[in-house]
């Protein structure tokens, strides 16, 4: 099974899906994840509370790309609010293989991108000390 969850994870990071920039985006942030240096540009479009474009591009492990190619897969045409209720357990079932926390950590980093885009999107601000995906409970 894990060689089946490996396939996978290799063909979304050869043919990341929703690969790209939008020119027109409602709003587009930039993540890192310092200890290893991946980096990820996401844009987004939306339109009366829904997600209806989502893009991303960077660079990175297979494993960051590659999470980010299914996370844009999971919230293209959801509600903002369904998208904000993803969770890291939602990714890591999505990855489907066992995780070290160096990896988790990248794989976590489209979505930690994505809170952040829908909160600049809302307004709101990130909550009080957040810097980043350090000390954040993603469950």
């Amino acid at each position: 099974m894990d060689d089946l969850y490996r396939e996978h994870i290799l063909d979304h990071y050869k043919n990341p899906r929703n690969h790209g920039a939008l020119t027109d985006a409602d709003v587009s942030v930039e993540g890192t994840n310092p200890l290893c240096g991946d980096e990820l540009h996401l844009d987004l479009n939306i339109i009366a509370g829904r997600i209806e474009e989502i893009r991303f591009h960077g660079r990175g492990c297979s494993i960051s790309q590659a999470a980010t190619s299914m996370m844009t897969e999971l919230v293209e045409g959801k509600t903002v609010e369904e998208a904000a209720a993803l969770t890291r357990a939602d990714i890591e079932e999505e990855m489907g293989i066992p995780l070290s926390p160096v990896r988790l950590k990248c794989a976590l980093l489209g979505l930690s991108t994505l809170r952040v885009a829908l909160n600049r999107h809302a307004g709101v601000a990130l909550p009080e000390g957040w810097a980043g995906m350090d000390g954040v409970d993603w469950r």
